[in-house]
C-alpha cells in the first residue's frame, strides 16, 4: 500500500468519523430525554385546554403551537420520546439475546434442533410483521409492551438466521477445533470462543433493529395498536395530527421529523460501528 492511498484513505475515513460522533451525539441526546426528561413532562404534555385548540406556532406561549385537544406539542413530542426509544431497544435486545441462543446451539450442533430452529424460523419470517401485530393485537386487545413482546419473537428469526451463519462459518475454524482438542465443553466453546469473534454481527444487527422496531412500533402506533389512545407518542401524534395537518403542521412534523432523524442516526452508528469492529476482527 502506497503513503498516497493511506492519505486518501484517511481523508475518507475522517468525514464518517465526524458523522459518527454527530449521531451519537443525537442518539445520547434522545436516550437522555427519553429516560429523564420524559417522564416528568407527562402530566404536563397531555393537559388539555379545549379554548386553546389547534394554535400555530408561537401563539399564546406554544413555540410548537397546539393540536386538536389544546396540548402542547412540544411538550407532548418532549414527553412521546420514552414510548418511541425505550420500547425498540427492549425489542431489539430481547430480538438479539434470542437469535444469539437459537443461532448458536442451531449453527455449532447442528442435527434435529438445526432442522427445528429452521423449520419455526421459516414459519415466522413467513408472517408479515405489521399485520400479524394487528391481528393478534386487537385479538388479544394487547398493550404497548404486549405488542412490544409480541416484536422480539418476529424480529427474532432474522437474528437466528444471521447468527446462525456466522457460527457455521466460525466452526471448522482451527481455534474450534484446538478447543475440542482441548475437551472444552460445548458451552464453553459456543460462548466463550465462536460468540465473541462474531460480535460485529451481532452489535450491528442489534442497532440496525432498534431503528426498524423504532419505525414498526410507531407505524402500530399510528394504526391505533400498542399505546392507549391520547398517549404522548410520535406514531399516536402522528396519527392525532392529520386532521389540523393545514391549521397547524408542527403536530404532525415535529414528531415525523424526529421520527426520521433518530432511525437515522441509529442505522448510520450501526453501520459504523459494525465496520470498525469487522476491521478490528481482521487485524
Amino acid at each position: 500500500m502506497t503513503a498516497t492511498t493511506v492519505v486518501i484513505e484517511s481523508v475518507g475515513i475522517q468525514p464518517r468519523r465526524r458523522l459518527a460522533v454527530i449521531v451519537s451525539i443525537v442518539i445520547v441526546a434522545l436516550l437522555v430525554v427519553a429516560v429523564v426528561a420524559s417522564p416528568f413532562l407527562q402530566d404536563a404534555a397531555l393537559h388539555q385546554d379545549i379554548l386553546s385548540a389547534s394554535l400555530s406556532p408561537g401563539a399564546e406561549g406554544h413555540p410548537l403551537g397546539t393540536d386538536q385537544l389544546g396540548r402542547d406539542v412540544l411538550l407532548l413530542t418532549i414527553a412521546g420520546t420514552a414510548s418511541a426509544i425505550v420500547g425498540p431497544v427492549v425489542i431489539a435486545v430481547g430480538s438479539m439475546l434470542l437469535g444469539i441462543l437459537f443461532g448458536t446451539l442451531s449453527g455449532y450442533r447442528g442435527g434435529l434442533l438445526d432442522g427445528t430452529v429452521g423449520r419455526v424460523t421459516d414459519i415466522l419470517l413467513a408472517l408479515p410483521v405489521l399485520l400479524a401485530a394487528i391481528v393478534i393485537g386487537g385479538v388479544f386487545g394487547g398493550g404497548y409492551w404486549s405488542v412490544a413482546a409480541l416484536l422480539v419473537v418476529l424480529f427474532c428469526p432474522t437474528d437466528i438466521r444471521i447468527i446462525r451463519s456466522a457460527v457455521i462459518e466460525q466452526a471448522p475454524r482451527p481455534y474450534v477445533e484446538a478447543a475440542q482438542m482441548l475437551s472444552l465443553s460445548r458451552r464453553r466453546i459456543m460462548f466463550g470462543h465462536i460468540l465473541p469473534n462474531v460480535r460485529s454481527l451481532v452489535i450491528t444487527n442489534m442497532l440496525l433493529n432498534v431503528g426498524f422496531a423504532m419505525v414498526t412500533l410507531s407505524s402500530l402506533s399510528y394504526l391505533g395498536v400498542g399505546v392507549r389512545p391520547g398517549s404522548a407518542d410520535w406514531g399516536r401524534q402522528i396519527s392525532d395530527g392529520r386532521e389540523i395537518m393545514f391549521t397547524n403542521p408542527a403536530a404532525v412534523l415535529a414528531p415525523a421529523l424526529l421520527l426520521i432523524i433518530a432511525t437515522c442516526a441509529i442505522t448510520v452508528l450501526g453501520d459504523w460501528v459494525g465496520d470498525r469492529l469487522a476491521g478490528d476482527d481482521e487485524a
